[in-house]
């Protein structure tokens, strides 16, 4: 099998020291880690706001964008808050796309067991130096450890954030390289397997497996396998500008915010969605896409109530006795949350167009509805 390293093109955008010393301090300020098995909920109390249904939640925080709240098969919430186009009075709605950001992590996570589905991997302890020798230290890593974010390996995200603003142009096979000499410069932020932190680095790494091993585009692969099977026709690779026409404007601060290049995002949070195919692909999960026996290698369990942990490509939030499943995404002028929890029959999408930097809203959602819903 060719190896990544001799199909990917030499990086020259970069002085690599500087780029690593500029990555430690933006890591350092603006990464949100995870740096033990779980993590403790920081808010031991959780106030009790002003509202009595989940509308009316959504309503108080200034929610705005679509959103879908299902319990034991009923609607709570399924409606649009605020404008989709501010400019324009467009609505918000269900079959409207809008960025859902890290969410499209979730899809490739799935990409990955269905690789295993295909035998093109045997199991998810194989480690990154069966498919390319040259990674640093990839005798050390596991295709779970990329999953459940336990490698070690450093965030590329900002440091290539900042390489783009300078005039670089760097596709997916340049930022792999520059993930790789961040690791031979400053090595791993941990030994794998013993912490956990979240870094893009993982799953871009991942959707670059899933190419190597299929022959396929890693889009086309997602499209055959979960898509359109699950006729998800609305969810789609996003482009770096949207077509306002049949896509939620972003915002930020009341200015519009939707510009991103997406090659950064490849596999980590490139795709855009509808409230309705996320309810759809939420749902699958939530039911048979996944096999009981994938869901228990999938699927964080034994999470002490008050906790958070990752699984493979989902979170678990532990309440007492309600696991809430999810994953949630950030990109400019967006953020998302998709979730389920199988107690209650329960299926959460939220697809913002305002852009929230400290993901206050969606915390607040997740925990008002498992303190004061789900209970």
């Amino acid at each position: 099998m060719t190896s990544f390293h001799q199909t990917f093109k030499k990086v020259k955008i970069i002085n690599t020291k500087l780029a690593v010393h500029r990555f430690t301090v933006l890591s350092t300020l603006c990464l949100i880690t995870f740096l033990s098995a779980c993590s403790k909920d920081n808010d031991s109390h959780v106030p009790s706001l002003n509202y009595t249904t989940a509308e009316s939640l959504l309503t108080e925080i200034n929610f705005q964008g679509y959103a879908i709240i299902t319990k034991d098969g009923n609607d709570l919430v399924r409606q649009g808050f605020g404008l989709a186009n501010e400019s324009t009075g467009l609505p918000q709605d269900d079959d409207l796309a809008y960025r859902i950001g890290s969410a499209t992590k979730t899809l490739t996570a799935a990409a990955i067991v269905q690789l295993k589905r295909d035998g093109l991997i045997t199991s998810f302890n194989q480690t990154l130096d069966e498919f390319d020798n040259a990674f640093p230290n990839g005798d050390q890593i596991s295709i779970r450890q990329l999953l459940s974010h336990q490698s070690g390996i450093p965030d590329y995200q900002f440091i290539v954030e900042e390489a783009y603003e300078q005039g670089e142009t760097l596709d997916e096979e340049d930022i792999y390289m520059v993930i790789a000499e961040m690791i031979s410069e400053n090595g791993l932020n941990f030994t794998p397997g013993y912490s956990k932190q979240y870094s893009n680095s993982n799953f871009l790494i991942a959707a670059l497996l899933i190419e190597e091993l299929t022959q396929m585009d890693y889009h086309d692969y997602i499209q055959q396998n979960i898509l359109t099977p699950l006729e998800m026709t609305e969810t789609y690779r996003g482009n770096n500008n949207i077509n306002s026409e049949i896509h939620a404007e972003g915002y930020n601060e009341g200015q519009i915010y939707s510009t991103y290049p997406m090659t950064i995002a490849f596999g980590v949070g490139d795709f855009s969605s509808t409230p309705k195919n996320m309810e759809t692909w939420t749902n699958a999960v939530k039911t048979n896409w996944f096999t009981y026996l994938e869901k228990t290698e999938i699927l964080a369990d034994d999470v002490p109530s008050g906790y958070v942990d990752f699984g493979l490509g989902w979170f678990t939030t532990q309440q007492g006795n309600t696991s809430l499943y999810w994953h949630g995404g950030d990109i400019n002028g967006y953020w998302s949350m998709i979730g389920f929890i199988p107690e209650y029959n329960a299926t959460i999408v939220l697809l913002s167009n305002k852009q929230d930097d400290t993901g206050a809203q969606r915390n607040t959602i997740i925990q008002q509805l498992l303190t004061y819903e789900f209970i």
